[in-house]
Order: structure tokens, then sequence, then C-alpha cells
């Protein structure tokens, strides 16, 4: 049996000031802040492993020499919110590292919001509390008790199925042929989200997935893109440590595939608490099984 594991905790907040959220850009924005407070709360080897982890002494299973970070923020319904002081604010990070998910770390540099604020304007937050969730969105505090993390299922549906349709809830790049694919080809979107959950599992998990990985590749050739609505979203970063502007933008939309696709549905339906494509870390790639 393969399964993946991971956390999803819940950050609450009440503004002490208006915070501002420009859209498009909330995941950019509390990613930001997470990384600077974080080195002025955390050890330094705490640090390193949330937010810059490397491939010590060569390349991670993805082949890059710097590891995908373990965690991924969910941000998407505070894009273009101002939230006036005195009212309460929230968003999700899913942690991939169950053995040592960091939360304390997580904790403290969010506590820090209270002083250093967050956004253009530092409008300055406290955090009121952590939540751990179910897959099924129920809720329970989280102490100082060990976390017991989500489980999903990777093993084929034991019903056939020869149809989905997928949302792309968030902006979602794929890289395809050395750039970026114009549309979601089947082949092209398993093949990242099988790689990335095979990476984040031998990295922060129990090991490498058991799957014939150029077998699932093949058979995934055979899914048909029978048709999509997307619309390209262009949104654009500047970073505050280069002054460089960078690109998150993606598609975003539904996508209907036609094919054998039992022995998909269940890493599909892995993509919305992973994410898949570009820059995950920022939210983006958040893929929905929607029928």
């Amino acid at each position: 049996m393969n399964t993946f594991e991971f956390l999803r905790l819940r950050f609450h907040f009440r503004a002490l000031d208006a915070v501002q959220f420009p859209a498009g850009k909330s995941a950019n924005v509390i990613r930001g802040a997470f990384g600077l407070l974080l080195r002025d709360t955390a050890a330094p080897p705490a640090y390193a492993r949330l937010f810059e982890p490397r491939a010590n002494g060569g390349r991670s299973p993805s082949g890059l020499a710097d590891r995908p970070r373990p965690f991924i923020l969910r941000t998407a319904h505070l894009d273009g919110q101002i939230i006036p002081a005195g009212k309460e604010f929230d968003f999700d990070v899913h942690v991939f590292d169950v053995t040592r998910p960091g939360v304390e770390d997580f904790r403290a540099a969010f506590g820090a919001l209270a002083e250093r604020g967050i956004g253009a304007r530092r409008g300055r937050a406290v955090l009121t509390r952590v939540e751990q969730l179910d897959l099924a969105g129920g809720a329970q505090a989280v102490t100082g008790q060990a976390l017991r993390p989500c489980v999903i299922l990777l093993d084929p549906d034991p019903k056939p199925v020869d149809r989905v349709r997928l949302q792309f809830v968030t902006p979602t790049e794929l890289k395809a042929g050395g750039g970026v694919a114009e549309n979601p080809e089947f082949a092209v979107l398993f093949g990242r989200l099988r790689d990335r959950l095979s990476t984040l599992r031998a990295l922060y998990g129990k090991g490498p997935l058991e799957i014939d990985f150029r077998g699932m590749g093949e058979r995934a050739s055979s899914v048909r893109l029978e048709g999509a609505a997307l619309q390209w979203e262009a949104v654009k970063r500047r970073s505050s440590r280069t002054g460089q502007v960078h690109s998150i933008g993606g598609f975003t939309g539904e996508a209907e595939y036609a094919g054998p696709l039992a022995e998909f549905l269940p890493w599909l339906r892995a993509a919305r608490w992973v994410g898949v494509g570009r820059q995950t870390v920022w939210g983006k790639g958040d893929v929905r099984v929607v029928a």
C-alpha cells in the first residue's frame, strides 16, 4: 500500500491594524514575512531545514540541488482583501515533514507579526490559535501532544473511471520540453505530480514510493485532454532581496480528461494537498477533482 502523509495546520489571527493582501499575492506576502521572521526567531538549523533546505552532498530525488521546501501555503481566499483592525483572518499551512514539523517554529515566527507586521503597510496581527485539520475539514487545537498526520492513499481506485474534470484553483505552471506547457496535457500534469509526491515522501516521509514510474508515465499518455476552459493569470512579484521581478502567474480554470483514470485518480486528489508545478510553496498548483 502506497500512502502519503502530511499535516494540515490552520493559523488564526486578529488584526491589530488594517492588514492588506494584494490581489494574487497573499501567499507571496505571507511567505516573505515568514522567512524574515523565522530567521530571527528560530535556530539556524531549523531555519535552514524549513526555509532553505539543501541536498547535502548531492542532489535531491527530484534532480535539483535544492530540496523542495517541506511546506506550502493555502492563502488564496485572502487575495485582494483588506482585513480591518479587530477582525480575524486565517490561512493554512500544509507540512510534509511529519517527524519534524517545526510547529513551534511556525508559531514563534507568525507570533512576531504582532510586533513586526506584514505587507507593505506593516499591518500588525496577533496569532490567536493554531489548529490541526483533517482531510474533511474537522479541526482541533494544537497542543503539546504529538500530531497525527493526514494519510492519503495512492493505490488505484477499485472502480473503473473513464472521465474526470479538474479545477485549477490557483495559478498553475507546468514545465514541459524546456519551457512552460500551454495546455495541461495529462501526461505532463501527472508526470509533475508523480515526481513531486515521490520526492516529498522520499525526503520527508516514509521513503521512496514503490511504483512503476516508467509504466505509469506510459499509461498516462493514453489519457486525453478532452476540453479546457482556462485563463492565464498574469501576476508578478518583486524580490525584496534582489529587486528582480518574477512571474508567479499561471493558468486557472477547468479541464476534462478521458481514458483509463482509476490508477491516477488518487494522485489527482492528492494535488489539492501538495500542489503541482512551479512555485508550489506560494500556493500555486492547487488542483482539485470536481467530477
